[in-house]
């Protein structure tokens, strides 16, 4: 796909989901965006905050979440200049300088009291403004981005920094072609280049430490070579899965933090080190020593807290000159990373087992609502037979890929059968689960962070009982998002709206509906809701009603906090608004089903996901073969690693076709085998 071909169904989808949601197009522009900017780890969370004053080249379009939430101490603001024309412009200097030095103002007159004051408190300006003015102390660092779906200028390579207040100024734009490059290459991934001789001091010594169609190096890096490296790509650094975890994790670790301040010549004694991967590098022998000089693509998979924690150190000063890390580096093409680099990732996290593996686009959760949504058609609304499917795409990427390589024709007949409005990623499965979980204020958190958090409940409930995870599961969390969508074009539709803060009423409305139904013992009835594609009158009625309500309590946080976004991440929020005393409409009331009655519908469906799953994995283990049993049997007999039932059921498996294991037996099959490769046993299972 070109640029311009990219710009044009970029922009189309924008003006579609504007249409469909009733939202504005720069407030779905700067959404669709910022989404690529948190994947590619230029800011953690992306927060809408518009304010324009044209007459006084004064504007801003959001922010990248509260500064003392990065662990570098970075304000991030962000200025929209979306395009409303299919055709792609053409950006040039004068106007991206223009761009900038609005924002630049913007921060200016945040600074100003008189300025900021004389703003609407409940406004979102407000909101930014006073939170810059509070926070201003702990900045050290200020990164401005410009998004557009224009073409920046050949002409244009770059805008030097500036200084502002003693603090760095940083110039990025993200042009359409840009986008287009990070979207396109790789699951969206832009290049991390790292010269070490040109821009980090000179050459490493590495010891190769495997070469057998694997290559892997051990090296120690200097303190502060690594965090310089950290400050040039901050976490763009971290594989994506491993940043995500980490922000669920907190603040630098305690003990890190101590050590560099203190002991900084023991950190190589008492820390463990990194682990990191790289697509390709160029190690050169000299005099008998081996050299590392580039690296492409590097990415730190285990030692995220401990990279920012140096990087911190060195920004506060601190003397890392006797200060070194040891580095495990592996090798690892393009085509190989999406299985290598997760698994290197967790076994690397090992101490974090459980919550480490569930961040990963191939854990079975996500397989399997992948495979649900490729199978499942919903019913069709109109009552026509055209019926359609939604769309899971548990990788980044997967809706486009599966479009790019049809005809013309296919795509047409792929758009009906899929339509973009019918598009679910992980995180939006997150975000329509999470509020049904009553935590609106992990919704409001963004995308990855609640993500985050989502992929550890999850990733616990599924170590418990996977078969919950079935069909009906998944029409259920199909018409949450169905409901989730209805609430968005009943704010917007609404009086009292005036526009900002659409995510957060949305996200507190439907937890409050969940609240309360939870405590009349009852529960919400979703199949109607899946048959019909649509929520029925009465719980619109109802979502209406508390939307307004919720709002009331979002716009008036207390004295403590002026920033309204900011408030709808606290848990405080969340308590006020669960204490709301809501009338609800006696139809919508009349509707409701019994826990008794969902508790039955979940239990018949968890039993007929378990007779499915045993006759998948009599299938599969038919499929291996009896050399592929009778291997692992012989390897796991070696090691003494089986129980007498354990080798009487792989002694079963390895007589196919003679004798073929029942479905249960086979589920046994298939769980021994998983104990087996867990220690170590690497035979490949179909």
């Amino acid at each position: 796909m070109t640029v311009d071909e990219f710009a044009q169904d970029f922009f189309q989808e924008i003006v579609g989901q504007s249409d469909a949601e009733g939202e504005f197009a720069e407030d779905v522009f700067f959404e669709r965006f910022c989404e690529h900017l948190t994947d590619a780890g230029e800011i953690e969370t992306a927060d809408r905050a518009a304010f324009v004053a044209p007459g006084r080249g004064i504007r801003v379009d959001g922010y990248g979440g509260d500064p003392i939430d990065s662990d570098s101490g970075t304000l991030s603001l962000i200025v929209s200049d979306f395009h409303q024309a299919r055709e792609t412009g053409r950006l040039v200097e004068t106007e991206m300088n223009a761009i900038f030095r609005r924002l630049l103002n913007f921060l200016r007159k945040a600074l100003d009291p008189d300025w900021r004051n004389a703003l609407e408190e409940t406004s979102p300006a407000f909101g930014l403004a006073d939170l810059i003015a509070r926070r201003w102390s702990a900045v050290d660092k200020v990164r401005f981005f410009l998004i557009s779906n224009r073409e920046l200028s050949d002409r244009v390579d770059r805008r030097d920094a500036e200084e502002l207040d003693e603090r760095t100024v940083t110039y990025s734009v993200w042009d359409i072609r840009r986008l287009h490059r990070f979207a396109t290459m790789g699951h969206g991934r832009e290049d991390i280049n790292i010269d070490l001789e040109q821009d980090f001091g000179g050459a490493l010594v590495v010891l190769p430490a495997q070469q057998a169609g694997h290559e892997s190096y051990l090296t120690v890096v200097p303190g502060p070579v690594l965090a310089n490296i950290y400050d040039r790509w901050g976490a763009r650094l971290l594989e994506q899965n491993v940043r995500v975890f980490l922000q669920a994790r907190g603040k630098v670790n305690k003990g890190i933090r101590k050590t560099l301040e203190t002991e900084p010549s023991m950190f190589f004694a008492y820390n463990n080190g990194i682990t990191a991967t790289a697509e390709a590098i160029a190690v050169d022998e000299v005099e008998g020593r081996r050299l590392l000089r580039r690296l492409k693509n590097f990415q730190i998979v285990n030692g995220g807290q401990t990279t920012a924690s140096i990087h911190v150190a060195h920004r506060g000063k601190v003397d890392l000159s006797q200060l070194f890390v040891q580095m495990k580096l592996s090798v690892v093409g393009p085509k190989q990373a999406e299985v290598i680099v997760p698994k290197i990732s967790e076994y690397a996290n090992s101490q974090n087992r459980v919550n480490a593996a569930d961040f990963f686009a191939n854990h079975p959760f996500h397989i399997r609502m992948e495979e649900f949504s490729r199978r499942i058609y919903a019913p069709s609304p109109d009552g026509t037979f055209r019926q359609s499917k939604w769309f899971y795409e548990r990788a980044r990427g997967q809706y486009a890929d599966a479009r790019a390589l049809l005809t013309t024709a296919k795509r047409r007949k792929f758009d009906l059968e899929n339509p973009r409005s019918q598009l679910l990623s992980k995180t939006d499965l997150a975000k329509f689960l999470n509020v049904w979980h009553r935590y609106p204020h992990r919704v409001s958190l963004g995308a990855q962070k609640n993500f985050a958090l989502f992929a550890k409940d999850i990733g616990e409930a599924w170590q418990k009982e996977p078969d919950r995870f079935n069909e009906a599961w998944y029409r259920e969390a199909v018409a949450k998002a169905i409901v989730f969508r209805a609430c968005e074009k009943i704010v917007s539709g609404q009086p009292w709206y005036k526009g900002g803060y659409r995510a957060n009423v949305v996200a507190y409305a439907i937890a409050k509906m969940a609240h309360d139904v939870g405590e009349m013992k009852c529960a919400v009835d979703f199949q109607p809701i899946w048959d019909r594609q649509a929520p029925n009158d009465a719980m619109e009625s109802g979502l209406a009603r508390v939307a307004e309500a919720v709002h009331r309590v979002l716009v008036n946080p207390p004295s403590t906090i002026s920033n309204v976004t900011e408030w709808a991440k606290k848990q405080a929020c969340w308590d006020r608004a669960s204490k709301l005393e809501i009338e609800w409409p006696k139809e919508f009331l009349d509707e409701l089903i019994s826990i008794e009655e969902e508790n039955a519908a979940a239990r018949a469906a968890r039993r007929e996901q378990k007779q499915l799953g045993s006759i998948e994995a009599q299938i599969s283990v038919t499929e291996a073969g009896p050399e592929f049993w009778a291997d692992a049997l012989a390897w796991g007999r070696k090691r003494r690693l089986l129980t007498h039932t354990e080798t009487g059921i792989l002694t079963l498996a390895a007589q196919i076709p003679r004798k073929v294991p029942s479905p249960a037996q086979s589920e046994r099959v298939v769980k021994t085998l998983l104990k087996l490769q867990e220690e170590g046993y690497d035979g490949e299972f179909p």
